[in-house]
């Protein structure tokens, strides 16, 4: 069976770009087709300046919400990175194989490098690294597909990378893994800023809609999102960006084709209306079974801690081969009997 992995980084609430372009995937198709582990990557959380308990609470919150959209522990993985060792002994092999020069030209790193800068902040060395991280976490699991947006394809290329690149030297250890990209809504943008990604990091609030967010909040939004010049309705995502965006999201929360839509409209105002319905539709069951999940946290615990185990038990015999291959020495096993000093 071909096994997927993906994962979610806790550095804001998530979104419905989250939802839209990864989660209702995991769990409409990944899950019931695939070997699937879906984990919620805290370690990446910490490659900027954070608080510590807000990561912690972040961390929860989001593996409550895959909860609540529908993953089924009886049918995936679910975990927190942290959890299982192999994926920091992992990434240091992997640090011992990458170059510099492939982690400089990250685009990510490039972009939030930068704005780490433009803040005065110093940039954290994990911050040029953790694309290394990304790697280990994909090939530890021996995984065939990694469901990602096109923002993410890069990294999937670096971990393809690596994996080849180890195999050659050090004997065929790892799966060369391959992106798979969602074919609708794979990045849902930002409603005041319909260029940029609709991102959970972003401090833009009134532009993004939270999966938490209460209806009248998410009518507010999307009924307050930016369109474009003219009036007429117009699927073009390069000369109508707002347009396209919100016919995009009414597309992937209907299931109906966004340039098809289009045809039914002759307002943005009555396209924004349907839109901003449909969101609510799509969140309200997973709000309800996000608070049934709040007033049982011991159920979540227990989930996460399963799915830690059932990872590590994956996980663990590849970077165990890997460790080999590299040139370590294996640890001794078994209890060793105390030595006895003959001379007394």
């Amino acid at each position: 069976m071909t096994r997927v992995f993906s994962g979610v980084k806790p550095t804001g609430h998530l979104t419905l770009g989250n939802y839209l372009g990864a989660i209702q995937r995991w769990v409409d198709v990944d899950q019931h087709q695939a070997d699937a582990l879906f984990c919620v990557v805290d370690l990446h959380a910490l490659t900027v300046d954070h608080d510590p308990a807000r990561v912690r609470r972040l961390s929860r919150q989001a593996a409550t919400l895959l909860l609540a959209a529908g993953l089924d522990p009886e049918r995936c993985t679910l975990f927190v990175q942290s959890h299982v060792d192999e994926h920091a002994r992992l990434s240091y092999l992997l640090e011992c194989v990458a170059t510099d020069g492939e982690m400089r030209r990250m685009i990510q790193y490039k972009e939030k490098a930068a704005r780490e800068r433009a803040r005065g902040g110093s940039v954290r060395l994990s911050l040029l690294t953790y694309p290394v991280l990304m790697a280990a976490d994909i090939l530890a699991y021996a995984t065939d597909e990694v469901p990602v947006g096109d923002d993410q394809t890069q990294h999937v290329e670096l971990a393809r990378d690596l994996a080849v690149r180890f195999n050659q030297r050090y004997g065929h250890t790892f799966v060369v893994p391959r992106a798979t990209p969602p074919k609708i809504a794979t990045r849902v943008m930002n409603l005041q800023d319909p260029t940029s990604k609709m991102g959970k990091s972003d401090d833009s609030g009134p532009g993004i809609v939270y999966l938490l967010d209460e209806p009248d909040v998410v009518r507010k939004k999307v009924m307050r999102a930016v369109t474009d010049s003219g009036a007429e309705v117009v699927y073009d995502r390069e000369a109508r960006p707002g347009v396209a965006n919100l016919l995009e999201i009414l597309a992937a929360c209907s299931g109906g084709d966004p340039e098809e839509l289009s045809g039914a409209y002759t307002s943005y105002g009555a396209l924004k209306k349907d839109t901003a319905e449909a969101v609510v539709e799509l969140l309200r069951p997973v709000q309800e079974r996000h608070r049934e999940l709040c007033a049982d946290p011991a159920h979540v615990e227990d989930v996460l801690r399963d799915g830690a185990e059932r990872a590590r038990a994956v996980a663990r015999p590849t970077v165990d081969a890997a460790y080999r291959a590299i040139g370590l020495l294996p640890a001794a096993s078994g209890v060793r009997e105390p030595v006895v000093n003959a001379a007394r």
